[in-house]
């Protein structure tokens, strides 16, 4: 859902109190796990987590002027929605994520491409959010995304 937000902050005091302390709890997570490099931002018109024009000046493929987007978090309709953009490019951490999800929810996983969908407040994996968040650093992303996601030229 995007959101006409300026801030972080701002983003974070439109949540909806049913939801605030699990999105607030589940930012500070990823914040807290977040390697070095990566910053939370607007990304998108939404909260995401990117790496800044200062590491990587040439920014997203599709809009240049967009941050390089890793992860991302929302609010919508019917759930809290976390988006990493590792396990879309990564088969393996794909299928570690898969594999270690039951260990730490009783909520069947309701995922999509990098988008996974919290419907169960009570039932976010918190410590696997944060397993995950420590996976890629910022030079490996980097890596990957030029690898899978930039036309080198000729």
């Amino acid at each position: 859902m995007k959101t006409n937000a300026a801030t972080v902050e701002q983003i974070l005091e439109s949540i909806s109190p049913e939801r605030k302390e699990a999105f607030t709890k589940l930012h500070q997570t990823i914040l807290k796990n977040l390697p070095k490099g990566f910053e939370a931002a607007i990304s998108y018109g939404g909260l995401g987590y990117v790496v800044p024009h200062k590491i990587y000046p040439a920014g997203y493929h599709c809009k240049a002027e967009e941050p390089l987007p890793f992860a991302g978090l929302s609010s919508q309709k019917a759930s809290i929605n976390f988006y990493h953009m590792g396990i879309y490019a990564n088969p393996d951490l794909l299928n570690w994520f898969v594999e270690e999800y039951p260990k730490h929810s009783k909520q069947k996983l309701d995922m999509g491409k990098s988008c996974i969908r919290f419907k169960k407040m009570e039932e976010i994996p918190y410590k696997l959010i944060a397993e995950l968040m420590q996976k890629i650093c910022v030079q490996e992303w980097i890596d990957t995304y030029e690898s899978l996601y930039v036309k080198k030229k000729k």
